[in-house]
């Protein structure tokens, strides 16, 4: 059995002329943090919502939990959705319904549980998130940022899914709460062995919690491996990712350190 979540081969999308991506590679092995970063039009939202069946690309294989989507038809592809949760960049809840209601709602699309059942589970997965029991009656105009956030995953770990995908989950927040999210995401991993994918340009989010990391640019992955592995790296597009003022301040004081003593090793003879 592969150790495989997610397979992209070839991955060619465009927008008219305009190529966003060129042939992306991608494998996400199973029960882990995965993040896509990379500058403004860089194609990682558009990666995303290839991977989530929103869109679809002009070229490739994409391969999730084992299932071809290119291929796919849409009750096998419904039934897929069922197996991941998605976390978008605006919460994306309906502001009629409560968070409670929110929550319950994927449980009475797809499952024959009764209400009172669907409300306890939903009751939960609100707790699991860190909100309080109280903020199920609340709409989702009532919440603070942060609580939105939570409130939404609480919606996307409804169905108990193998696989997450976060698009910025800590846009907006102050640091506190983007903190406080930082520590759900691996409780939630090591509680449920959850894959994670996520897109965000949160750096301090990417060095506490991802165990590898994809940079795309110019339509192709610049480079893939540990937040220590691509400080360390060499290509100009990689360098300016973490070189820049926002980049050092997110670094480990201990990284900083390693790669100064390694920059200031003297060569090799020849």
């Amino acid at each position: 059995m592969s150790d495989n979540v997610i397979e992209l081969k070839q991955i060619t999308t465009r927008f008219g002329d305009h190529v966003v991506h060129a042939g992306i590679d991608l494998e996400v092995k199973r029960a882990e943090v995965f993040a896509l970063v990379g500058g403004s039009g860089s194609g990682k939202s558009t990666l995303l919502r290839e991977m989530i069946l929103l869109q679809r690309p002009d070229a490739g294989l994409i391969r999730l939990l084992g299932i071809d989507l290119m291929d796919i038809n849409e009750a096998d592809a419904q039934h897929l959705r069922q197996r991941w949760g998605v976390l978008f960049q605006h919460g994306g809840l309906f502001g009629s319904l409560t968070v409670l209601e929110n929550v319950g709602l994927p449980l009475r699309e797809h499952t024959d549980l009764d209400d009172a059942l669907i409300d306890d589970i939903a009751a939960w997965k609100i707790e699991m998130t860190g909100l309080a029991p109280e903020v199920g009656a609340q709409y989702p105009s009532e919440l603070s940022g942060g609580m939105l956030k939570r409130a939404s995953l609480a919606r996307a770990l409804a169905l108990d899914p193998e696989l997450l995908f976060l698009d910025e989950p800590t846009a907006g927040l102050d640091p506190i709460s983007a903190g406080g999210f930082d520590e759900l995401v691996l409780t939630l991993r090591a509680l449920f062995g959850l894959t994670i994918v996520m897109v965000t340009h949160d750096l301090d989010l990417l060095w506490r919690v991802s165990d590898r990391v994809a940079v795309l640019g110019e339509g192709v992955v610049q480079g893939v491996g540990s937040m220590a592995e691509l400080s360390r790296m060499q290509s100009p597009s990689i360098r300016s990712y973490f070189e820049g003022p926002r980049g050092r301040a997110a670094r480990p004081v201990g990284e900083i350190r390693t790669q100064r003593h390694s920059e200031e090793l003297p060569s090799k003879p020849r």
